[in-house]
């Protein structure tokens, strides 16, 4: 049987849970026990590999002591284990002493866990599937790491879960043209699942092949830096470390960035790679603002984040983000941000996505902005990034894919200006009042477009919208049982 076939009879096991309502609660549960098993089959590697290492687990907590016997525990014991004791125990874990960080990794991750499965003899036959896969065999873990991308995927039709999915294809493409190097701190201050973070990782240790010896390797895990708020996406996060090889990623905190006021950051804060895709489209609670200086308070999610990256960034260092459009040609605030940018830092290009490269989450369209701090702006670069030849929209079924971006990667160190790229110099800029929504000169406006195609993207819309009332409709309904 194939991993891919495994994870869907677990999700169709866990269906027939009266506990698991949605897409939503189904990855939660799946992933805090894709967590213990990764865990354990990593802790097996370790004790071949580091004489008297300890589990930070206590012995009857760990996945090979209650789960891996397909004929132990189940039925109410098993729930009543998991409910009173497991989580008990791991959601109180004391963090001092020997392994405290591995420690405080576990306790991160189940603080607020929840186990939303009611049915022990169903909640068995889930951990037996999940003991078919032994995350130490390269291949199930290559292939899980591709299963794991359509869990992340499947959380779009979850809610809102899209703000913190970033397509693969851009996160691939920025990694790649910013080229993070050993050694370099790599900060994603809103990392949601770890997506930019896990293909830093593979670029420097894969791709770019720096890592050649065992302190190289200790060197990278120890630069891989990221916070995350929201617990489903930083329970993935951890996860998704643990699967590339981060085998303590304490570095990678549960917590709201921007709750940190702007003047306590010092030179230890400061990071060479920033590489993120801030929630865009929200607002911060209250008294949020009052962390950044006068000037640019506001409560919009996204320019506070800007203004968080511009002070973490050291002297020299790079960033590129994900930016809707409304912050380019934004004024009042907005303006003043884009203006500190741009004096502080050379924002060299700007690629500019169409519509539909976030769908279904969001059909806006997005840019990609890569700056370098510094030295002040002169020129900026825009790059307007076509749909393949043939496609009108993006669509789930028809994501973007990162070969798109070979234009791009070919006209990235020789630039001239095309049919899709164009330069504005730093005078124009400051004559718009800072606005950075510039269109492609060259561009030739489409007609309404394909009735057929045009129709497909509605019903995909539709059909996303009905499946985010009914994950809503699920997380109410849950959330009045456990009131009842």
């Amino acid at each position: 049987m194939s991993l891919g076939t495994t994870i869907k009879t677990i999700q169709d096991i866990m269906r027939q849970d009266p506990g698991v309502d949605g897409d939503a609660q189904r990855i939660s549960q799946l992933v805090w026990m894709i967590f213990l098993k990764v865990f354990d089959d990593r802790e097996a590697q370790r004790e071949l590999l580091e004489e008297g290492y300890r589990s930070p687990i206590p012995e009857k907590l760990r996945w090979r002591s209650w789960a891996k016997d397909p004929t132990g525990i189940t039925g109410d014991a098993l729930l009543e284990f998991v409910n009173n004791e497991l989580f008990k125990t791991l959601k109180e874990l004391p963090t001092g002493g020997k392994n405290a960080a591995l420690k405080a990794v576990v306790r991160s991750v189940f603080e607020d866990a929840i186990n939303h499965m009611k049915r022990g003899t169903l909640m068995r036959q889930v951990i037996n599937k999940l003991n078919e896969i032994d995350f130490n065999r390269k291949a199930d873990r290559h292939q899980f790491g591709e299963i794991y991308e359509q869990l992340l995927a499947d959380l779009q039709n979850a809610g809102n879960a899209g703000e913190y999915y970033t397509p693969r294809a851009v996160t691939n493409f920025i990694v790649d043209r910013v080229d993070p190097k050993l050694g370099e701190k790599v900060f994603d201050p809103a990392c949601g699942t770890g997506g930019f973070l896990s293909c830093a990782i593979d670029h420097i240790r894969d791709v770019k092949k720096y890592v050649k010896t065992p302190e190289d390797e200790a060197l990278l895990q120890q630069s891989i830096l990221g916070v995350e708020k929201k617990q489903l996406p930083h329970l993935l996060c951890m996860t998704n470390m643990i699967l590339h090889g981060v085998d303590v990623p304490s570095q990678i905190r549960r917590d709201n960035t921007l709750t940190r006021p702007l003047r306590e950051y010092g030179p230890k804060d400061k990071v060479q790679v920033v590489i993120t895709n801030p929630p865009f489209g929200g607002v911060e609670e209250p008294g949020i603002e009052s962390n950044f200086p006068q000037a640019y308070r506001t409560r919009e999610t996204a320019d506070l984040f800007l203004l968080l990256i511009l002070t973490v960034l050291e002297e020299g260092g790079r960033a590129a983000l994900v930016l809707p459009d409304g912050t380019l040609f934004g004024e009042g605030v907005k303006t003043r941000i884009k203006e500190k940018l741009l004096e502080e830092c050379e924002l060299h290009t700007i690629v500019r996505l169409p519509k539909g490269v976030f769908s279904p989450y969001t059909s806006i369209k997005t840019n990609l902005l890569f700056f370098t701090k510094g030295r002040p702006t002169k020129e900026m670069w825009f790059y307007e990034h076509p749909y393949p030849p043939g496609y009108k929209s993006y669509s789930k079924t028809k994501p973007m894919q990162f070969a798109e971006f070979k234009p791009e990667q070919a006209w990235w160190t020789n630039r001239t200006e095309n049919e899709h790229a164009w330069k504005v110099s730093i005078e124009d800029i400051k004559a718009r009042g800072y606005n950075l929504d510039i269109k492609n000169p060259r561009a030739v406006e489409e007609g309404p477009g394909n009735a057929n195609e045009l129709l497909e993207q509605y019903q995909e819309l539709a059909l996303a919208g009905t499946q985010a009332r009914e994950a809503l409709r699920g997380e109410l309904k849950a959330a009045l049982e456990r009131k009842a």
